[in-house]
């Protein structure tokens, strides 16, 4: 049996430094403002004490609102089609895309060499001398990186192939110092998977209630170098990232829709980061995307040919690629833009051309790169320095059996378990949340709660609902609100789970549950039970009578609402009158469910 412990580090990250804009105004004015550094522009702006945060704007809104503003003035003309509705053309010509999927893998060591995959430190600070391609260093493969990549192939019903070896892929780039990448491109260590998305993960509405995509291989292959740029012809490397361990994830061209393909990354990721296989997903950086968007027409002549074909796929266009994908958002536009370009190219007797594209947020146009390698460019050859790498069918056992539920498998949990009973979008939200920090945190206090109502059906199959109520939306909204990152401890599970079992058990109302909440979060460490002595908030239950003298009280100071409920049936307005009777009575006393019968019963109104 195999034992690994990894030690995750966090991924590179760099600073946002945000420019006064009227630095900028001022530099543009002068015509200097090609001339000026990136640190002396900022330093200006330290100087103007006056500046205040309007004055600053993040990248991303300068890009929004740049695009807005050449919307309005009609500098370029955004058709409904490309994002909006069905562009009618689609009757007549049919998408197919294919997805390279490029995660980091989760491992304490590089690829090919001893150095720690940790890129947060200093610059060039954590490499080898393989990593620099020193004359004369030779790679030694990491057997431990085998093992999240292992857990990713399984998760991803891949066949994982008893050997598999390494090869080199040429080309030359800065930041690819030995003038070639090791990669597996002909016996890569996993092959012939499938992932299988339903209409709740976000398909498109013509894949019906779901569909299944096969993956074509997974592979395992170094990482390059980080450039920085320094305009206008600086470029920066920190030979950290070098020899950082990925997989590549290559789905088949099975995919017609972007919705779908947007789909199909964010699930992949969910998956790798469910089994521990990948470090962050696409927001921190861990993960990215390249994908292959061609279009045919749905009903070929037989003159037009048979068309190009991949691994049994027939029939296909000319595909061209986008590199570089970093998020979902990304992913579906640039496929719809590229998608209507390759139309607009063909219905004017044009002819797509195999390229490789780029995308730019913002943009409604993908751009040309390059023109699109093939195999004979790379020059493919298998690494003469790397031996073949054997897996033993005893390894896959033991990683197919520790392997943790898969987010399907958590969905139908939390969804059909009569202890849970959550609808599929809050199961969802749990699974996606915090790295699923929030899921155990949730899981956590239902199993506290299922303790206590062990004896109690009827109780018990509230409690699941009750718990993500105050999970999702109440603990929720305090994190929201203060702006904090979500952590577990700071009310910790106990506490909440104490919370819900008084409210339960009617020891105090919601108002007061909520109170608890809050004091809690802000940093009282009493316990629940010494708050509520404490401050007095055990519920003090109001009469028959107390209730319908204060409801009625409550109406006669609104008495057009009080008619607008009975004549106009605008009964929504009932849970005004209830809100109302909640904060004004005394604390710890007004129930809201007993507050709404009575207000119903006066009113005349039903449920």
């Amino acid at each position: 049996m195999l034992s690994h412990s990894f030690r995750v580090t966090p991924g590179f990250s760099f600073q946002r430094i945000f420019i006064c804009q009227a630095c900028i105004r001022q530099a543009r004015s002068q015509q200097q403002l090609t001339a000026i550094k990136p640190s002396s522009l900022f330093q200006r702006h330290l100087l103007h004490t006056s500046t205040t945060p309007e004055d600053i704007l993040p990248f991303r809104k300068q890009l929004k609102d740049e695009a807005k503003r050449k919307w309005l003035e009609g500098n370029y003309k955004v058709s409904k089609k490309n994002f909006k509705g069905r562009d009618p053309r689609l009757e007549k010509w049919e998408l197919t895309v294919g997805i390279e999927i490029h995660a980091e893998l989760n491992t304490a060591r590089k690829l090919f060499s001893s150095a720690a995959t940790s890129s947060s430190d200093v610059p060039n600070t954590r490499v080898a001398l393989f990593d620099v391609a020193f004359p004369g260093a030779q790679p030694h493969f990491q057997r431990e990186t085998l093992i999240p990549a292992l857990r990713a192939a399984i998760a991803l019903h891949c066949e994982i192939q008893p050997r598999s070896s390494f090869d080199r892929k040429h080309y030359f780039y800065q930041d690819q110092p030995a003038g070639y990448q090791i990669t597996q491109y002909y016996e890569p260590f996993a092959k012939d998977g499938h992932i299988t998305l339903y209409d709740h993960d976000g398909i498109a509405p013509e894949d019906g209630e779901s569909i299944t995509i096969g993956i074509k291989q997974i592979q395992m292959e170094q990482d390059t170098a980080k450039t920085i740029q320094q305009p206008p012809s600086t470029h920066l490397l920190d030979f950290n990232r070098v020899s950082h361990p990925l997989i590549e994830i290559i789905t088949l061209p099975h995919i017609h829709h972007a919705s779908t393909a947007a789909a199909c990354v964010r699930k992949i990721q969910s998956i790798l980061k469910t089994v521990n296989a990948v470090t962050t997903g696409m927001e921190m950086g861990g993960l990215r995307a390249d994908v292959n968007v061609s279009v045919r027409e749905r009903q070929r002549l037989p003159e037009a040919g048979p068309g190009k074909s991949y691994y049994g796929v027939t029939g296909l266009g000319q595909r061209t690629e986008i590199k570089n994908l970093s998020s979902f958002k990304a992913v579906e536009d640039a496929i719809i833009a590229e998608r209507d370009r390759q139309i607009d190219v063909l219905e004017a007797g044009g002819v797509i051309e195999g390229e490789t594209r780029g995308w730019t947020l913002g943009s409604t146009e993908t751009r040309k790169l390059r023109g699109k390698e093939g195999e004979i460019d790379y020059r493919y050859m298998p690494d003469p320095d790397l031996e073949p790498v054997i897996i033993g069918e005893d390894i896959i056992q033991h990683l197919r059996e520790c392997l943790p539920m898969l987010p399907d498998d958590i969905t139908n949990m939390l969804v059909q378990s009569s202890e849970y009973g959550l609808t599929i979008k809050d199961a969802k939200t749990l699974i996606a949340l915090n790295d699923g920090d929030r899921l155990e945190y949730y899981l956590d206090i239902v199993e506290i709660l299922g303790k206590e109502f062990s004896e109690n059906a009827q109780s018990l199959e509230k409690v699941g609902k009750i718990a993500n109520n105050w999970v999702l939306h109440e603990l929720g909204g305090l994190f929201a609100t203060a702006e904090r990152d979500w952590s577990h401890t700071t009310v910790p599970p106990e506490k909440l789970a104490s919370i819900i079992l008084h409210l339960i058990q009617r020891h105090i109302t919601g108002r007061t549950a909520k109170l608890l909440l809050s004091t809690i979060f802000y940093g009282d460490s009493r316990s629940v039970k010494q708050i509520i002595e404490d401050e007095n908030m055990t519920l003090r239950p109001m009469s028959r009578e107390e209730y319908l003298s204060f409801a009625q009280e409550l109406l006669d100071e609104n008495l057009g609402m009080a008619n607008a409920i009975k004549e106009k049936r605008q009964h929504g307005k009932v849970m005004w009158f209830v809100g109302q009777m909640v904060r004004r009575g005394d604390e710890g006393r007004v129930e809201a469910e007993k507050a709404e019968q009575i207000l119903r019963e006066l009113l005349g109104v039903t449920r």
